[in-house]
């Protein structure tokens, strides 16, 4: 019987031992992720001084009270017009940026290549470098490899476990959700959210890791429509890496640049240190690479290497496609002038400008109003007109504030607000006022819109007109 052929849906995946290197990209790496965790694991404990009754919490998602405090700032559901301005900004940014220098998002600023770095620095904290954690990795099960291996694994679930509880740090007060949480009081919710971010950073950054970008990332796939000629990646210069015979390793006779040059060889020596240092286990000169984050690593450990051989450096580098296409390649640069990037540089700059324009001119006060239509109205016994209304008031300060409720485009007296023409509303609450409005059936027959003025008392610029109409019986 004839062997029939097998094919598996998924790879096997094969471990990945990065190398350590130094440069300039792995040293913006080490400062972008120092930023990254000081940011999101102190900002819950930065304390922010607001109102008497707010948190003193710099940054604190405040769901139950459907408010999000950001520094000076209170967010309210009235404002999810900023949220869909902010999505559409880091859309345009992440596409402008990609259509200049590639995946440099993916390289230096990701969630998972942040986490991944840190969980690869933990393993070689413990196991060591590249050569000692691939032997660790093959040989058999021992006391070395137990107690490294359990150690490495310990301390990425407590960094997962860390992770996690800060996040749902943002949504509580931090330093009563840290008591109640440790000593077991904290709500079921709380617990359930930190397993599951603990499992799943657990999972992604210790254990798929390169898998998360190249099967389950959808900007690895798509990221090649946004890209041009002119775009900046990393790129290896192949003609000047492999001449016209192709790479040679610096045996004697072929050290030297004009020794290569004689014989046809290229300035790659084939050392692989490109390939040992790259997370996604890629060999950068097989060409551009949708595996590739273009993290930068690679050019580090090449420039390494040119510098021990005394070649210049640039063998690999951010370089364009259209560039190195060139007879005489010339020195890279961004190509900012094309219709796609210009076109996402003017919509990211508008939809700055209106989102700082928005939250610079947002008035501390919203309100509105509502004409109670049954019945739509009444007559009275003395023979007015009787329309009935709502006024929302919505406070949205930090600090309680007194409105005053009047009306603009109605005869005096018309407005009935009983002992309510001014009222209190505490901060970041909303108060309903019911107001009636009576006229004489002829005022009623001249007076078919008016507006509803709310003026708070400490900001009387801010007042704002509330325009509605007036329903009478035509006789």
């Amino acid at each position: 019987m004839a062997d029939q052929e097998t094919s598996q849906l998924y790879q096997k995946r094969i471990p990945i031992f990065t190398r350590s290197v130094k440069g300039k990209f792995r040293t913006f790496k080490w400062a972008t992720m120092a930023l990254a965790y000081g940011v999101y694991f102190l900002l819950p404990w930065l304390p922010w001084q607001r109102g008497h009754e707010a948190p003193s919490q710099s940054v604190l998602f405040d769901l139950p009270g459907r408010k999000f405090y950001l520094f000076d700032l209170v967010v309210y559901p009235q404002d999810i017009f900023w949220l869909s301005l902010l999505l559409f900004i880091a859309g345009a940014l992440l596409f402008f940026a990609t259509g200049l220098i590639g995946r440099a998002f993916c390289g230096y600023f990701c969630f998972q290549t942040l986490w991944t770095d840190a969980f690869i620095a933990i393993e070689k904290l413990v196991q060591g470098e590249r050569p000692a954690r691939q032997r660790l990795y093959k040989q058999p099960w021992n006391r070395e490899k137990i107690l490294k291996l359990s150690l490495t694994h310990s301390l990425w679930l407590l960094l997962a476990f860390w992770t996690a509880f800060t996040f749902i740090l943002y949504f509580s007060y931090a330093p009563e959700l840290f008591v109640r949480f440790m000593g077991g009081k904290a709500s079921n919710i709380a617990y359930f959210t930190v397993l599951i971010i603990t499992a799943t950073t657990y999972v992604a950054a210790g254990w798929a890791r390169e898998q998360v970008c190249l099967y389950m990332c959808p900007y690895a796939r798509f990221q090649g429509v946004m890209y041009d000629p002119e775009t900046l990646a990393v790129a290896y210069d192949s003609r000047r890496g492999e001449g016209e015979a192709g790479r040679a390793v610096p045996r004697a006779g072929f050290r030297t640049q004009e020794e290569r040059k004689s014989k046809g060889h290229g300035d790659c020596i084939d050392c692989k240190l490109c390939i040992q240092v790259c997370p996604t286990g890629i060999d950068i000169r097989k060409g551009l690479q949708y595996q590739c984050i273009a993290c930068g690593l690679c050019i580090d450990a090449c420039n390494s290497m040119m510098d021990s051989m005394s070649y210049p450096r640039g063998l690999i580098r951010y370089d364009s496609e259209a560039n190195l296409a060139l007879p005489v390649p010339a020195k890279p640069r961004l190509h900012w002038k094309s219709p796609k990037v210009i076109g996402w540089g003017i919509a990211l700059l508008v939809m700055t400008i209106w989102l700082i324009n928005s939250i610079g001119h947002r008035s501390n006060l919203d309100a509105t109003v509502q004409q109670i239509r049954q019945p739509l109205f009444t007559t009275l016994s003395d023979g007015k007109i009787r329309n009935r209304y709502q006024v929302r008031i919505t406070n949205k300060s930090v600090e309680d504030e007194s409105y005053v409720i009047s009306s603009r485009g109605l005869p005096e007296h018309a407005l009935e607000m009983g002992n309510f023409s001014e009222v209190k509303v505490h901060a970041g609450k909303s108060l309903i006022i019911q107001a009636g409005v009576s006229l004489l059936p002829k005022q009623a027959e001249s007076t078919h819109n008016f507006e509803f003025v709310v003026t708070p008392r400490t900001f009387p610029d801010q007042a704002l007109q509330l325009g509605t109409r007036f329903d009478f019986k035509h006789e």
